[in-house]
């Protein structure tokens, strides 16, 4: 009685032999087929891993950041170039690498680096904004830092328009914490740079309370130009404003820091409340303490053109 080896039941009489067939790659290289899952084929050479001793790996300048801890403000350079609409973010990143992205001054080829939204990130020198411009004007009350965040503050001027304003605006030059009066906001990088740069010659007016009388002769030397710790300075124009003569209106130029307390300061005299009026051809007309609005389309055409004094 023949016997059956296979456990499936079924014996091996009876079955044709299997022609065994070498192919042209055996016969060029005399490697033997053998048998493994999945069905049968040439031995092929073992890869011992990606790493190679004799091969070292390629550094790239061009490789993406490791991934960055997220700070609140900062975005993508990539998605900051392409939120200005200028390109899309993959075109964004083949700006970065042929370096014609600068940031604050300094080539950046980096991918994946992020960038504050107030960073001057400029396309072959020409600035871009990462969000569609925004104007407003506000009537700045006093006790409210003129600046986008202090840990040491009580109150800031971003308090009075947080969850007001869809867009991320930023204070335009500043005001000292306890002055008053108008205050531009906005988040057109180009203007910004141009309102604040010490060049630029346009007229500011304040109202000002003393703490006594300022005298004519005072005034006079106002006008003539006293000698400050950084240089002498001068007033445009200056008048009473009433009768008890310590309520002065003070027309001036000059942006330097707190210049126009230092001014009256030099003199003897005590600055106790201190409104501004008038800058870059704005007013705080119709808004209380506290209060902002967006500008109109022909205030942003004045102010864009310089089109004020």
């Amino acid at each position: 009685m023949q016997t059956n080896n296979d456990s499936g039941g079924k014996g091996n009489q009876g079955r044709p032999k299997r022609k065994r067939i070498t192919t042209q790659y055996q016969k060029e290289t005399g490697h033997k087929q053998i048998r493994r899952d999945g069905g049968s084929g040439p031995q092929k050479p073992h890869r011992e891993g990606l790493y190679r001793a004799d091969r070292p790996h390629r550094k790239d300048s061009h490789a993406p950041l490791s991934k960055q801890p997220k700070v609140p403000g900062e975005i993508r350079l990539n998605r900051f170039i392409a939120n200005s609409g200028i390109c899309s973010r993959r075109e964004a990143d083949v700006f970065i690498e042929t370096g014609l992205i600068t940031v604050n001054g300094k080539t950046e080829t980096r991918l994946g680096v992020k960038v504050h939204i107030s960073d001057d990130v400029r396309l072959n020198g020409q600035r871009i904004n990462p969000e569609a411009t925004t104007y407003l004007v506000m009537n700045k009350p006093k006790g409210y830092v003129t600046t986008m965040k202090d840990k040491h503050a009580d109150n800031t001027v971003m308090d009075l328009i947080a969850g007001q304003c869809t867009q991320r605006v930023f204070p335009v030059g500043r005001l000292d914490k306890n002055s008053t009066g108008v205050l531009l906001f906005t988040n057109d990088g180009a203007l910004t740079e141009k309102l604040t740069h010490p060049s630029y010659n346009k007229k500011k007016i304040y109202q000002v309370q003393l703490d006594k009388r300022l005298k004519k002769s005072d005034m006079e030397k106002l006008v003539q130009g006293v000698k400050l710790e950084d240089g002498p300075m001068h007033v445009d124009a200056i008048s009473y404003i009433n009768d008890s003569e310590k309520d002065v209106g003070v027309e001036i130029h000059s942006g330097k820091n707190r210049i126009v307390r230092r001014l009256f300061e030099s003199l003897g005299y005590k600055v106790k409340k201190l409104d501004r009026v008038y800058f870059a051809g704005l007013t705080k007309k119709g808004l209380e303490r506290g209060q902002w609005r967006y500008l109109t389309n022909e205030e942003i055409n004045k102010l864009k053109s310089g089109f004020y004094q």
